[in-house]
């Protein structure tokens, strides 16, 4: 079970407060308006923003302290942070050997993660030579070789057309089911999130509220919610 416990992150102007629990294995979207201060709770979680006060656990262990790479956790951002003058295979290595040279090991499991995200083969192209979804893949292939408990998304595939997107989260939803991860992610699309979690985590006016039911959520949505989303 992933814990916040009377957890305050403090991001500029951006504050945010949260207190609730996440079973294991269980997959949450994050929505609420922009500026709410999304970004900055799964920051925190990642270990990417100190908290003002409070704590994180998982499996009953405070993981709070921890640095990002101690943590079991593992972040996929908006921009995919590839490395342009890389090849799609060393991107995925460095999930596993950041500060070191790459081994027959490491470069093996990185190779069975582009095949799982259908990129079998393409593993020696930089990403100036892949397409938009690929690129993607890549970057969701360098976080799935790293084999965390915790699996948090920042909008990754915000930049996709929509059929695309929705592709790109029935293969997260498939990865997770897999792996047994808990997923947490950001989207400003409803139906993005009703695609792929049945909890959600409202973010709204300086508060992480939940986790609630996706479906109940957005069919009934509290003001400030149903004012962002029209």
């Amino acid at each position: 079970m992933l814990k916040l416990e009377g957890v305050v992150a403090v991001n500029g102007d951006y504050r945010v407060s949260a207190d609730f629990a996440i079973e294991a294995g269980a997959r949450v979207a994050v929505i609420g308006p922009s500026g709410a201060g999304k970004s900055t709770l799964l920051e925190a979680v990642a270990g990417f923003r100190d908290l003002a006060s409070g704590r994180i656990t998982w499996a009953g262990e405070e993981i709070s302290g921890l640095a990002p790479g101690a943590r079991p956790v593992a972040m996929l951002f908006q921009d995919g942070n590839l490395f342009p003058h890389l090849s799609a295979e060393d991107n995925v290595c460095l999930g596993l050997s950041s500060n070191r040279r790459a081994g027959a090991a490491e470069r093996e499991a990185a190779r069975a993660a582009l095949e799982r995200v259908g990129l079998d083969g393409l593993g020696g192209r930089r990403p100036g030579e892949l397409s938009g979804g690929q690129q993607s893949r890549v970057a969701l292939a360098r976080v799935l070789v790293q084999r965390r408990d915790v699996l948090l998304l920042d909008e990754p595939f915000s930049a996709l057309g929509p059929a695309l997107r929705a592709e790109m989260l029935d293969l997260v939803a498939e990865l997770v089911a897999e792996t047994g991860a808990t997923l947490m992610m950001i989207s400003h699309d409803p139906d993005d999130a009703r695609r792929i979690a049945p909890l959600s985590v409202m973010v709204a006016e300086g508060r992480a509220e939940g986790p609630l039911g996706t479906a109940a959520l957005l069919d009934d949505p509290p003001d400030v919610l149903r004012e962002y989303l029209g």
